[in-house]
């Protein structure tokens, strides 16, 4: 009875030994995992970064079917100073905060604008874009000079875009109800508004563009800016080297004029102070 009451004391000893074990061992991958993004980027020699791919002039894919647009360009100068190279993954934008969680890839640079609701969910660098954003409506249309006029109408959006969070916590509220009709891109939604299926959308100059110029759209911009957002660079929490060291490279890009080249090249205009 005594030796089989010391085996099974030896066993349970040996339990205990092995979960504690397990739990330093975990403890230990979680330390050495937070905030080591950066040096695994320069292992790997490769940084991943997320993009809608379909967002023209800031990411989208050219005639030769390779990434190209602002964001790409920002992108590939990072990679570069990082001493890595740059691969893109296209991502719908209602599924990017998921994408970067699940390590799908490293960063989003795809006007990812910088709100408090996705502070909690990740981590943003300094602003590298403002977009002014304003309401676009038919050539036509005399009737929606503001979003004050939205009251009862359709109006397109982007699906998981600050501006779909804009129209349905601040501006119904404030306006009256309409109809809100989301979009995976934005080319759709210019479509749209084209022909007459919604009354209304909003979104930047920069954004729009390319596409109403290449598709001879007759639709246009009316008012003021409705709000002015700016985007950064996203990144999982708990890497505050690899956001320190992308907030350097920016700086760095702003002073040594590489910024403005690229802004420039894009928009055919100077960046904004």
């Amino acid at each position: 009875m005594k030796r089989k009451h010391l085996f099974i004391s030896f066993i349970l000893l040996l339990t205990i030994t092995f979960v504690l074990s397990a739990c330093s061992a975990n403890n230990n991958k979680t330390t050495e995992n937070k905030g080591d993004l950066l040096q695994e980027v320069k292992d790997r020699g490769v940084l991943n970064v997320g993009v809608m791919g379909t967002y023209q002039p800031y990411n989208f894919l050219n005639k030769d079917k390779k990434m190209d647009g602002f964001d790409v360009d920002i992108a590939k100068e990072i990679g570069k100073r990082l001493g890595v190279k740059v691969e893109f993954v296209a991502q719908e934008f209602s599924g990017m905060i998921a994408g970067l969680q699940a390590q799908k890839f490293d960063t989003v640079i795809s006007q990812m604008t910088i709100t408090d609701e996705r502070k909690k969910q990740m981590d943003f660098t300094d602003p590298y874009m403002t977009n002014n954003v304003k309401v676009i409506v038919q050539q036509g249309n005399n009737t929606i000079t503001s979003v004050n006029d939205f009251k009862g109408k359709d109006i397109g959006v982007g699906l998981g875009t600050n501006d779909e969070t804009y129209l349905r916590t601040e501006l119904l509220p404030k306006v009256g109800e309409f109809n809100i009709k989301t979009y995976d891109d934005v080319i759709t939604s210019l479509k749209d508004l084209d022909v007459g299926r919604i009354d209304a959308t909003i979104n930047n100059m920069y954004a729009i563009k390319p596409i109403v110029e290449k598709n001879g759209f007759k639709i246009k911009t009316v008012g003021q800016p409705v709000k002015s957002d700016k985007a950064g660079i996203a990144v999982r929490k708990g890497n505050e080297d690899f956001v320190n060291e992308l907030n350097k490279i920016l700086k760095e890009m702003k002073s040594d004029g590489t910024y403005k080249k690229i802004f420039v090249k894009w928009f055919g205009e100077e960046p904004q102070a």
